[in-house]
């Protein structure tokens, strides 16, 4: 009884913390519409552009994040087989190497490729977001207790049924974990899309720097930093919910 009453409380608490960032958003939205601190940022910034520049921040994160989960986890999947093991290190040595570099040099490397646009940053994203959903997926198959898989063999189960009725739903947690910290990181890091053409949030930044308003700067970075925060509040709770 106590337990379901602490599950119920931390879920008031993410709800009402995303409900809480909601509320900051429109209400930061609505102060700088109305009340512009001259007549520049009055033309310049209205609900629609911002509407619109959320909803181009939130398609570059959500194909990218996709792109990454496509990838990561049927690779991660992949080489935690017994035929595959020995290639672990490597693939995530290479997968690292889009880490460690950063997200600014991504980007502008895939200018050179594919031009400016929207493309060049999901796929630079994509690269970038790949190594935690890849570790994660790995980490939480390879660190299952080996007498549970020992006992379904037992039971006559297939590799393929012991993967979709243990290992995953065992090793979710963790996964959901890693999908959760690549997507907080992707909302971040697709500010940069605006350096490129990209659109997004990053539009605002960049244009509140050139006209030197700090309304329309305090707009722009507000609004990832926000959204990172209500995703990784949501993701929490999913992430709980798989454990239970």
């Amino acid at each position: 009884m106590m337990t379901k009453t602490k599950i119920r409380s931390a879920d008031i608490r993410q709800f009402a913390l995303m409900t809480i960032i909601v509320v900051i958003l429109a209400m930061l939205s609505y102060y700088v519409v109305n009340y512009p601190q001259d007549k520049i940022v009055e033309r310049f910034i209205s609900y629609e552009r911002i509407l619109r520049a959320t909803k181009e921040h939130i398609y570059i994160v959500a194909i990218s994040s996709a792109l990454s989960i496509l990838t990561a986890v049927p690779l991660g999947i992949l080489i935690t087989r017994t035929n595959f093991k020995k290639f672990a290190n490597k693939v995530l040595g290479v997968v690292n190497i889009g880490q460690t570099i950063p997200s600014l040099a991504i980007v502008a490397l895939f200018v050179g490729v594919f031009g400016i646009g929207a493309k060049t940053a999901i796929l630079a994203l994509w690269i970038y977001s790949l190594l935690p959903i890849l570790r994660n997926t790995m980490v939480g198959i390879l660190n299952l207790d080996e007498s549970v898989l020992e006992a379904a063999r037992g039971m006559g189960m297939t590799p393929f049924r012991i993967l979709k009725k243990i290992e995953l739903p065992l090793a979710m947690p963790i996964i959901v974990a890693g999908i959760r910290t690549a997507i907080t990181i992707n909302i971040g890091t697709a500010v940069l899309a605006a350096f490129v053409g990209g659109g997004g949030l990053g539009d605002l930044i960049i244009s509140g720097n050139n006209i030197n308003r700090w309304q329309i700067r305090v707009l722009g970075a507000s609004f990832p930093a926000l959204l990172a925060i209500f995703v990784d509040t949501m993701f929490a709770f999913i992430e709980e919910k798989t454990a239970i």
